[in-house]
């Protein structure tokens, strides 16, 4: 093996840019939301099997561990969502340049919690 071939580039020297946070942002929460989803189908698949089920799965989502589960779940739908259109953005040929890449990342993060404050306040009936 011959020791002279330079290292790949690794996490202590390599900087980190929005671009990178938000795909690396984007992986988690497509397995997220996959693992989201089948726990969904479990759950109203739980309600063939009677009422006591479903009081177990009021009870968790009615305590401050379920109601924070769902509103993680939702952050992370709407973060996938947002992440998923400046992809197909990209696939229309647009939003490559460094400044745009960058300010769509941004848009994705804070639009994400945008969103999410807003359908929490929808399910509340705030407003």
């Amino acid at each position: 093996m011959d020791n002279n071939n330079p290292l790949s580039p690794h996490i202590q020297i390599y900087k980190w840019h929005i671009s990178s946070l938000i795909s690396i942002s984007q992986r988690i929460t497509g397995v997220v939301n996959i693992c989201a989803v089948i726990l969904i189908c479990f759950w109203v698949g739980s309600l063939l099997l009677g009422e006591n089920n479903y009081e177990y799965i009021k009870f968790f989502l009615q305590s401050f561990f379920g109601k924070f589960f769902i509103i993680s779940i939702c952050w992370s739908f709407c973060f996938q969502m947002l992440s998923e259109i400046r992809h197909l953005i990209w696939d229309l040929g647009y939003g490559f340049e460094i400044k745009t890449s960058n300010i769509s990342g941004v848009v994705v993060i804070i639009g994400s919690f945008i969103m999410t404050i807003i359908f929490y306040l929808l399910g509340s009936k705030i407003i």
